[in-house]
């Protein structure tokens, strides 16, 4: 393992398409949404701890779940927790571990990642993760995963790249495009030449301190002003105060469509973000009449291609339906058509509007 290699972990979403399962108080990076055994989290952290020093991993969340991440990452220093004191995209987010990376070590090379993202080939993943920190550490660049698509998905952002590779599989990347719709996601497959964004990003710390100071100055100078409370007692105070003078905003929207020097990795590691039901259901196993189920005592009578998900103690009976998610909570029932997944976001508002944020 190299002691200038890190990550950051960002957890501070609140998973609101996983709802009514994930909750503001407990969102879906802390459940075991695939019936594994461990949370998101606690998976991608184990996946980092196989090559990056256990004291440069760094979990960033909210400050209200700074407890969950202790309790279920009991491995970690309790001084890698990093508190965001309000929710302001990933751009705050990055510059601020970014600063505080950079403070602690000169010659830091980072990964960032979200704590929410299933990764089947370990391997393949760390493999493709060492050959993005040997190339950013030989070039000013800044480096993305993209992953090969298999079918028109209108829920994941997308990078086009250039058709000739720099060097041994990295490529420049020529657009990045936001969620597309059904029909520019397919002309996107048949191109050959976009991926989807996996939102895993490796660079350099003082790259992309540099590239926030050329293309957010205002947010640079947020941070740079405080570089010298970084990693001291002084930190905690000086974050609460600057973080509200940050706009909020993507990385990729702050930086990554802006700067010249971005390149991407094509990967294949068994990637999913695990950003919706049916994503969950596209990785668990199936009984002969596809339904996936997440529950001891779950009885499914002529009912297909169903994503169940109940608590293990309660007897849940389902019969008739087909290609539905149907999530039971102690307080919660959703019944969804699997193709009206995306909107799942909206009846959260809805019931946000109408009943308030006893159920969120």
């Amino acid at each position: 393992m190299n002691k200038n290699h890190y990550v950051a972990i960002m957890a501070g979403g609140i998973g609101s398409r996983f709802w009514p399962k994930s909750r503001v108080g407990y969102p879906k990076q802390f459940l075991d949404i695939l019936n594994t055994g461990k949370s998101l989290i606690q998976w991608t952290y184990e996946r980092f701890a196989n090559f990056i020093p256990a004291e440069n991993i760094f979990v960033v969340t909210s400050e209200e779940y700074t407890s969950i991440v202790q309790e279920q990452l009991p491995a970690l220093p309790t001084d890698n927790i990093v508190a965001e004191p309000s929710r302001k995209n990933t751009a705050p987010c990055i510059a601020y571990i970014s600063f505080k990376v950079l403070a602690k070590d000169p010659d830091a090379t980072m990964i960032i990642a979200p704590a929410d993202h299933l990764i089947l080939d370990n391997a393949a993943f760390e493999a493709t993760c060492a050959k993005a920190i040997d190339f950013v550490e030989r070039n000013d660049a800044l480096v993305t995963l993209g992953i090969k698509p298999t079918y028109p998905n209108t829920g994941y952002g997308y990078i086009q790249h250039e058709a000739n590779s720099e060097e041994d599989h990295l490529f420049k990347v020529r657009t990045f495009t936001e969620k597309p719709n059904l029909e520019l996601a397919k002309t996107f497959l048949l191109s050959g030449d976009f991926l989807w964004n996996a939102g895993i990003f490796i660079w350099k710390a003082d790259t992309i301190i540099n590239r926030f100071e050329k293309h957010q100055p205002e947010m640079f100078e947020v941070f740079a002003t405080e570089k010298d409370k970084y990693n001291t007692g002084e930190e905690k105070e000086a974050i609460d105060r600057i973080y509200p003078l940050c706009t909020s905003v993507s990385i990729d929207y702050a930086i990554m469509e802006k700067a010249e020097n971005v390149y991407v990795i094509p990967s294949s590691f068994g990637w999913s973000d695990l950003g919706t039901w049916a994503s969950a259901y596209d990785n668990l196993e199936k009984d002969y009449l596809g339904n996936a189920v997440a529950g001891d005592k779950v009885m499914v009578v002529d009912a297909t291609q169903c994503m169940i998900s109940a608590p293990h103690d309660k007897l849940l009976v389902l019969q008739g339906l087909d290609d539905f998610i149907v999530v039971d909570t102690t307080d919660v029932l959703l019944i969804c058509k699997k193709d009206k997944e995306q909107e799942i976001k909206e009846y959260v508002a809805e019931v946000k509007r109408n009943i308030g944020d006893k159920y969120l």
